[in-house]
Formats: structure tokens, sequence, C-alpha cells
């Protein structure tokens, strides 16, 4: 009984975890792209790192806080117009082969030698050197804090207010999603996703729409990356092809073109993926079980019941818990 109710504690953790708020932050983004414009953006994890990275950098540069936020939105935007420039004109596969590609360039470029003085190579850059400025903004006093089965320190790398800032930006994102995708604006965006060439005979400039869309959820996926790092080091390795593919899998999961979808997605994603991880080890540990399931095999066996989980979704129920099939109708291009 201790046992169980030790899982279900760290998967209560998980629900509120500052990378819960990451991933859901990055699928707000992401569904700005696919839900509501039908852009198939395959490299959400680039845009993540990116942001991670100007960050760190601007941070370690000496930049405070809030500016070396601004740098990180200013990198996605800036990795959104590379990308959407030259493909955006073309058929949307043509998108999701470039973004897939360009996010592992970005991966390949910050784990090389030949930027290793910024950025840290293959072992990225510690958490030490960029985190001052942001816990130097707590309102909170020194300290723990325990509120029902849950206690950490009230300033650090994982504590309340890490948590406290990381909700609170997902709370303005809602917001800002909410506002847009109900102005005249948003809707020229589900008019594309449905029907663009409709959209084009009615007189509105299609690719400068993408193009916007592209750029406003890159930048919501840049600063998913920044508070990814917040809690732990950039490490380039970390934040690759599998940090994409959970981040389709929370917005599937949670509802496409949905405001609240990404949020509930990443809550439900990552609550019940450490309840089956902490889950797997306790009955290899204490059972015999161990036999056949070690405990190094099971983010091996997570992984794959992931890639299970994102076909069974697009398969059985591709608009989510929270989404409407006729939201689906997309004519991607």
């Amino acid at each position: 009984m201790d046992e169980f109710l030790r899982i279900l504690t760290q998967s209560l953790a998980e629900l509120i975890a500052p990378t819960t708020a990451a991933y859901a932050i990055a699928a707000i983004g992401l569904n700005l792209h696919f839900g509501y414009t039908g852009l198939l953006n395959m490299g959400q994890a680039g845009f993540m790192l990116l942001g991670a990275y100007g960050f760190g950098i601007a941070t370690i540069a000496g930049a405070p806080f809030f500016l070396a936020v601004l740098v990180a939105l200013v990198a996605g935007l800036l990795f959104a117009l590379v990308l959407g420039i030259p493909t955006l004109q073309l058929r949307g596969d043509y998108l999701a082969i470039v973004t897939i590609s360009a996010a592992e360039i970005i991966r390949w470029i910050g784990r090389s030698t030949w930027l290793q003085e910024w950025t840290g190579g293959a072992s990225g850059l510690q958490g030490r050197n960029y985190k001052g400025t942001f816990q130097d903004l707590s309102p909170l006093p020194d300290g723990r804090t325990a509120i029902g089965p849950l206690e950490y320190i009230n300033t650090g790398s994982d504590s309340w207010w890490t948590r406290l800032f990381a909700w609170g930006v997902v709370a303005l994102a809602l917001l800002f999603v909410f506002l847009i995708t109900r102005s005249p604006w948003g809707r020229v965006l589900k008019g594309i996703r449905e029907d663009e060439d409709a959209v084009r005979a009615l007189g509105k400039n299609v690719y400068s729409y993408k193009l916007q869309s592209l750029a406003l959820g890159g930048m919501l996926g840049a600063l998913g990356g920044v508070l990814y790092v917040l809690p732990i080091t950039i490490a380039p390795d970390a934040m690759g092809r599998t940090m994409t593919f959970f981040v389709w899998t929370v917005l599937l999961l949670g509802g496409a073109a949905t405001v609240f979808g990404p949020v509930l997605g990443a809550m439900i994603f990552f609550g019940a993926y450490m309840f089956m991880r902490t889950g797997m080890r306790a009955l290899s540990e204490n059972t015999g079980v161990g036999e056949i399931i070690s405990t190094t095999n099971v983010e091996q066996i997570g992984g794959m019941l992931v890639g299970i989980t994102l076909m069974l979704l697009v398969i059985f129920r591709p608009q989510g818990i929270l989404g409407n099939k006729k939201e689906l109708a997309f004519n991607v291009r």
C-alpha cells in the first residue's frame, strides 16, 4: 500500500511539474501550426532547443532574465522565418520534411565542438550558469513548503517558484491563443486549414498568414524550451526527435484545434507516463517480473508504449479528448 501511494504521489507531482508545463506551451504553439492552420511541423523540438540556447547563452553573457527570454523568442522567430519563407508556398509535406531535418541540424550544431565555447558541446550548458537571474526574481521566502503530499523548496531548480512561474506562463499563453483564434485573424487560419484555395479566392494572402502562424507557434515553442531548462541543464541530446513526438502525442491526446487541449493532454500524458514508469520499476524490483523487465529497460519500454499510444490515437481518436472530429477536415497542401 505504501508503495502504491508513493507511485501515486510521484504521478501527481508530474502533473504540475515544470517539464509538463514546458510541453504544454510547446503543444500550444504546435496547435497554432497544425490544429488551426494545418501546417505539418515535425520539428518543434528544434524551436525548443533554440529557445533554450538563446536564453542560456544570453544569460551567461550577462543579460537580465526577461531580456534573455526575449532573445529566446527572437531565436524562435528567426528559425520560423528561415524555415517558412522558402517552403510555405509549397505543399505541406515539404514543411514536415524541412522542419524535422532542421531540428536535427540544430541538435547536431549544438553538440558539435566548433561552437562548444557557446553551447557546451555534447555536454550542454550547466544550469548553475544561467538559473541565477530567474531564481533572484522569486518573491517566496527561503525554506520548504508542503502542500498535501507534495513538498519542495520555495526557490531553486526544483521548487515551487519554478512551478508557479511555469504554469503562470501557460495560463497567459492560453489566454493569448483564446483571444487570437477568436479574432478575424484566427478565423482566416481555420479557413486556410479547411480550404486555402477558397481563402485565397477571397483576396487573403495565404502565404503571409501561414508565415505568421508558423512564427507565433515557433516563438511559443522557444518559450517552452526556456521553461524546460529552468529546472535542469541544457542538453542537446535531450531535445531531439523524441521530444517532438511527445509534443505531438500531447496535442493529439488533448485535442487539436482546442484551446485547453494541449494543457490537458500534457497533464494526462506525463501523469500516466510517470505512473507507468514508476509502476514498472516497482514491479521489476519487488516481484519476479524483474526477470523479464529489468529496471534498465523501463525507459525503452516506455518509449515503445508512447509510440503505440500515438498510433492508437491517430487511428481511433484523432480528435483527442476535447476535440471535434469536424475540426479535423484538413486540406493540408
